[in-house]
């Protein structure tokens, strides 16, 4: 799903578009799932956690659900969502074969104040450090979309280039999600605000970028919901953790007991419970 031509594109700009990566009956059967999700979500009222399934809610009247992390374990089609042979077709050519899943999250854009998302890069997450090797050159982020991503629904944003410089350090230890976008933050760290690019997808469009692009989103003002789902895949050689996507090129469903993947705790408190 990539030429040679692509390939290239992405490795020199550090993101690049896969237009109609899914059709239109499979993004509305998909967005069936994702609204059980949130209804989900919503039926608990709080964060909640079951191994690596995870809600995160604010609480209120309705309570808001901005992200879950590893659905696939409520909704198995998910699971198969995530490693659908698509999929792997578009990233052999990038990082080959054997890949494991470090992200597997849906995220709800609410419209008004608060839905930002501040400029960061992904490697930010990628922890402990030595549990991931070759980051920039083994480790690829998806980005679905099941809504219009518009300038007006707070689309992603991302600066051309901007992996070539490796890890920028960009604000470490402040918080992302629900942070408004500052140009500031992007001079800090020597980059021109004017280069940012907005990257416009239709339902069923895929974004990929590399985990040290810098991105970011803005606030929905579109009066509409904006989902994405995001799958994050990772060479398997060079990861000490995550769940199984592909083992020599076949899909690898989630196993009887969740791997250990960002949350530290999980063999410790594996039950279902209310942070």
């Amino acid at each position: 799903m990539l030429d040679a031509a692509a390939i290239a594109r992405y490795r020199d700009r550090g993101y690049a578009i896969v237009r109609g990566f899914l059709a239109a009956e499979e993004v509305d059967a998909l967005g069936v799932l994702v609204d059980r999700v949130h209804a989900e979500g919503v039926a608990h009222g709080r964060p909640f956690r079951h191994g690596n399934l995870y809600f995160q809610v604010t609480p209120g009247a309705p309570p808001l659900v901005r992200m879950v992390q590893w659905p696939a374990w409520l909704e198995p089609a998910l699971d198969r969502q995530r490693t659908d042979p698509r999929y792997l077709d578009l990233l052999a050519p990038l990082i080959g074969v054997d890949l494991k899943q470090i992200i597997h999250q849906l995220h709800w854009k609410p419209a008004g104040p608060g839905g930002d998302f501040a400029w960061h890069q992904d490697s930010r997450s990628r922890r402990p450090r030595e549990a991931y090797r070759n980051l920039g050159d083994s480790y690829v982020q998806t980005g679905l979309a099941l809504d219009p991503h518009t300038m007006e629904s707070g689309c992603l944003r991302m600066i051309p280039g901007s992996h070539r410089r490796g890890d920028l350090k960009l604000r470490e230890g402040e918080t992302v999600l629900g942070r408004a976008l500052s140009d500031a933050d992007l001079r800090d760290v020597g980059v021109d605000p004017a280069t940012q690019e907005d990257v416009l997808l239709a339902p069923g469009d895929l974004a990929l970028w590399s985990p040290f692009t810098l991105h970011a989103s803005g606030a929905n003002t579109s009066g509409h919901q904006r989902r994405l789902l995001i799958n994050g895949y990772v060479r398997a050689i060079d990861c000490d953790r995550g769940e199984w996507a592909f083992r020599e090129g076949e899909p690898v469903p989630l196993p009887a007991v969740p791997s250990l993947v960002h949350h530290e705790t999980l063999h410790d408190r594996p039950e279902p419970h209310y942070p």
